[in-house]
């Protein structure tokens, strides 16, 4: 369903070859996923870092540019993944459907950078302006981890002299930041040791549980899930669980406050993707703290107080992931969120920590949120995707705020051609980041990175992250 602008810009035809720009691999013709197959044309290439993408151009494009930043991170492989941005096409064709122009990098490696991850999105935005010129209205979109990175392009973009971005699509994001968006990946990879002692097993070489693995364990997801099932009886029927297993679930499962059919991955992710963090984008130092939570919620919270592993960040790492990944707030364009109150994945209190991320940077008039009843996090309502791009896009275009109930009046109309349905709570206002994420000492104030501290860390060399 492609939206009435299409006049405003002259399409790209369909037969056309995109010029070739010095240092810029020339996008070469593919096929486009089957539910656009007759409505686009599709390319793929590979950018000057080595970050893959995917771009399609509607026959009837309407004039506007969707920049899109995949979540993840992606661990595997080590360099770019040529089939991701593909994959993220197939997923999110609703925008193509509608009019758009759609454009995804697979980032020029795998693993953790979400300041990487931008400047390859950036890079790739730069691209199709070269091969194909620019378009009317340029957007950023990013789902799950991407929702930081699409965050964080928003607020580089607002430093910009000359800003290219119009507006931000922001669904299911981590928009907590890196400092204190994993906290309860934390919580739950001591609480789980504390609990099952068997990662390590005391019978293994010991380890501090903050770097998630040592650099070279041969440990695999399906390793991790064996210990899981060992000890909680994850995978099995409750009736199937010895005693023993299920209240150590009950325990766990309480006590860190993830959902059941979330805990392994989770558990994944506190165990590789904290490898990742703190072997390959750290130097083997440790971003992580719990010294002073107090958990609760077990059969006998002082027991388990007593006998979990506690740490402390280092300075530097905590620095430099901060650095990388935490938002100021500060924000020039639209930016509209949605986001599952059911996510299971990424806890939909991360957008109260976004809201009072931007109330402390007094942005947050450029912002509007608004919320589901879904419970999945990976992908959402196509009705409520191509609802939430227009509305974004008419905010844009007229300079006038919608409110949630607006936002959600407009679904069904795009619900009537992808009949995926309209789950918005308009009312719905999430609870305090730290009522459900065990808060640190001195970490309760918001933005968790000011925009005069990432200003002074940006000018010494050596902080954050490498590409």
């Amino acid at each position: 369903m492609a939206v009435g602008l299409a006049s405003l810009t002259t399409p790209l035809p369909a037969s056309a070859t995109p010029a070739t720009e010095p240092g810029n691999a020339r996008p070469t013709v593919t096929d486009c996923p089957a539910d656009i197959a007759d409505l686009a044309t599709c390319y793929r290439g590979q950018d000057v870092n080595g970050a893959y993408y995917a771009i399609a151009v509607p026959h009837e494009w309407n004039g506007s540019l969707v920049m899109h930043a995949h979540g993840g991170p992606d661990l595997e492989p080590e360099g770019s993944d040529p089939e991701r941005s593909v994959d993220d096409l197939e997923r999110w064709t609703v925008m193509v459907e509608e009019g758009y122009a759609w454009a995804g990098s697979s980032y020029r490696r795998g693993g953790y950078g979400v300041r990487m991850a931008a400047e390859d999105t950036e890079t790739l935005r730069q691209l199709y302006v070269d091969h194909f010129g620019q378009p009317r209205r340029n957007f950023v979109h990013g789902q799950s981890w991407g929702g930081n990175v699409a965050a964080k392009i928003a607020e580089i973009d607002a430093a910009r002299e000359r800003p290219a971005y119009d507006g931000a699509l922001l669904t299911n994001g981590l928009v907590a930041g890196g400092s204190r968006g994993y906290d309860y990946r934390v919580d739950l990879r001591v609480v789980y040791q504390y609990y099952c002692g068997n990662h390590p097993r005391p019978t293994e070489p010991q380890y501090p549980l903050w770097m998630g693995l040592p650099e070279n364990s041969t440990m695999t997801q399906d390793d991790l899930r064996a210990r899981l099932d060992e000890c909680t009886g994850y995978s099995s029927r409750p009736q199937e669980r010895t005693a023993g297993q299920q209240q150590r679930l009950d325990d766990i499962l309480a006590v860190t406050r993830i959902p059941e059919r979330s805990l392994a991955s989770h558990l994944n992710w506190a165990t590789f993707t904290f490898r990742d963090i703190v072997h390959n984008r750290l130097d083997g130092r440790n971003p992580f703290g719990n010294r002073g939570v107090r958990y609760t919620g077990s059969h006998d919270d002082k027991a388990l107080n007593a006998g979990v592993e506690r740490f402390t960040a280092d300075r530097s790492a905590r620095r430099d992931l901060s650095y990388d990944s935490d938002l100021t707030g500060a924000v020039s364009m639209p930016v509209l969120s949605l986001h599952a109150i059911g996510d299971p994945t990424v806890f939909v209190e991360h957008e109260s920590a976004y809201l009072a991320s931007l109330e402390g940077a007094g942005t947050d008039e450029h912002l509007v949120q608004t919320f589901t009843t879904e419970t999945e996090h990976s992908s959402l309502s196509d009705a409520e995707y191509a609802n939430s791009i227009a509305a974004l896009s008419t905010w844009v275009t007229t300079g006038r705020k919608p409110t949630p109930r607006a936002i959600a009046a407009t679904c069904p109309s795009f619900d009537a051609v992808y009949g995926t349905g309209c789950h918005y709570r308009p009312d719905h206002r999430p609870a305090d980041y730290h009522s459900r994420m065990y808060p640190r000492q001195g970490e309760r104030d918001w933005p968790a990175l000011t925009a005069e501290r990432e200003e002074h860390w940006s000018h010494r060399p050596g902080v954050g992250i490498e590409p």
